[in-house]
């Protein structure tokens, strides 16, 4: 396993930036998912850590080689791809064999056979290693994809969107098993996904990319609860984050965001945020911030069930209030709301996330808030 640096990497494509000034530095054995929307960046720096693509400027590092000029098959890494490009007029046994019997490598059929068997093995493949992967379930061609790319014992693992092919269920167990093997294994692993629920499950440290430029690095705890600013709050999350727009102001020795119609405390219990009175901010919060509770007296936001959403064991809530902005809101499975119901809002301070309304940067102090 090796370090990963990016070091001032930047791509264009024409006049368009792909990516811009990335500084990203990934440790030995770490799993970091390159998380963000089509066209975020991120395919494109795993291309260029690959090698499949040329950089601009800036340098790429494995370990203590810059390989900026070094051709893709003298980088010492393994890709696998969302398609799994398994060669079909091939055995399970001959598709991971491949990469052992290429090129510059002096191993004999017995060695061959031992290394394929045995990652067949750790991968739960070795009764298929005759079959054919037209004979194969997509979960099944995904390891044999996995297993070609472990047999080469590379220093970095790339993973291209590998689960995306797969139906939901099959792409839960396969996340399971991806960790799984990153704990046995101790790799380098660098996986690129839109999805951010395999980001935060799979990751050491998820990096979040929008319009070509890093927006955020850090555990998958740090991302949720401390976003750097309002796309990484609204990206990361089941649902998207509510957001007000509003002023925050002071108000009996007690800082308030009034927008929207509504007054917000944000009470002694939130983080500490950089902001001075007067100043124009957004009020973010997730779901699971708001309590809709069925007295619309017993709070400071009166509001009005538009619509209900049964998930599991918990129940969306969709209200309105204010001057008609609509929050989503999360309940118990056993709690009744109607449509058009009168209910009350409680917003819980610790949930609370304050950004500036230009920079859209989080105001949070670094070490203010209670989930740290």
């Amino acid at each position: 396993m090796s370090a990963v640096r990016f070091k001032g990497v930047g791509k264009r494509f024409g006049s368009v930036v792909a990516l811009a000034d990335l500084d990203l530095e990934i440790e030995p054995g770490e799993f970091v998912s390159l998380l963000g929307p089509s066209g975020s960046g991120k395919t494109t720096t795993l291309n260029l850590l690959a090698g499949l693509l040329p950089i601009d400027e800036g340098e790429i590092s494995i370990g203590d080689r810059v390989v900026n000029h070094v051709p893709p098959d003298r980088r010492d890494i393994a890709m696998v791809f969302q398609n799994y490009a398994l060669y079909p007029h091939m055995s399970v046994h001959e598709n991971i064999a491949f990469p052992l019997r290429a090129r510059g490598r002096a191993l004999d059929d017995a060695k061959i056979d031992a290394m394929v068997t045995g990652v067949a093995g750790k991968l739960g493949i070795g009764e298929l290693l005759a079959r054919y992967p037209k004979e194969l379930s997509g979960g099944q061609q995904q390891r044999v994809a996995l297993g070609r790319a472990m047999v080469r014992e590379p220093k970095v693992f790339l993973l291209d969107e590998p689960l995306s092919n797969l139906d939901a269920r099959l792409r839960l167990r396969m996340r399971r098993d991806l960790k799984a093997l990153h704990d046995a294994l101790g790799a380098t692993i660098v996986y690129v996904t839109h999805d951010q629920a395999e980001a935060m499950t799979l990751s050491t440290r998820v990096a979040v990319f929008n319009h070509g430029r890093l927006q955020q690095f850090d555990t998958p705890e740090a991302i949720y609860h401390r976003p750097a600013n309002i796309f990484v709050g609204n990206f990361v999350g089941e649902r998207e984050m509510n957001l007000i727009p509003g002023d925050l102001a002071v108000e009996n020795g007690a800082s308030v965001v009034r927008g929207r119609g509504m007054a917000m405390a944000l009470g002694s219990a939130s983080p500490t945020f950089s902001a001075a009175a007067g100043s124009r901010v957004v009020l973010g919060v997730r779901a699971e911030g708001i309590v809709p509770v069925a007295d619309p007296m017993a709070t400071d936001v009166p509001a009005r069930v538009v619509a209900t959403e049964r998930a599991g064991p918990e129940v969306a809530v969709f209200a309105s209030a204010g001057d008609g902005i609509e929050l989503c809101c999360r309940a118990e499975a056993h709690a009744q709301f109607g449509k058009g119901q009168a209910i009350g809002l409680r917003f819980v301070p610790e949930y609370l996330h304050l950004f500036d309304a230009g920079s859209e940067k989080s105001l949070r102090i670094r070490g203010s808030t209670k989930e740290e």
